[in-house]
């Protein structure tokens, strides 16, 4: 019996999984300061002060916040200097 299905490699799929979008979520804690999460933010993102104020601000009213969106090499880039202080992500593929 013969499938009309396209078969993909598994190099296609592994190029597929490395072009989609992943997300660092960075949760909420009782440790840091705004100041320190804002400054942290902004030395991973490379971001403006409003906007990590913004993203902390929502991570602190909603428990977690998708702080940053890309490709996975950049999001373990950026989930590496958050973790630097000790704060808690979780990179999402």
């Amino acid at each position: 019996m013969t499938s009309t299905e396209p078969v993909q490699h598994e190099e296609d799929l592994q190029e597929t999984a490395t072009q989609e979008p992943a997300k660092v979520i960075l949760f909420n804690d009782d440790i840091h300061t705004f100041e320190e999460v804002i400054g942290q933010l902004m030395k991973a993102l490379r971001c403006t002060g409003e906007k990590a104020e913004a993203l902390a601000w929502e991570v602190h009213s909603k428990g977690k916040a998708v702080v940053f969106s890309g490709e996975i090499t950049r999001c373990m880039e950026v989930s590496a200097v958050l973790q630097e202080i000790g704060l808690f992500t979780q990179i999402e593929v």
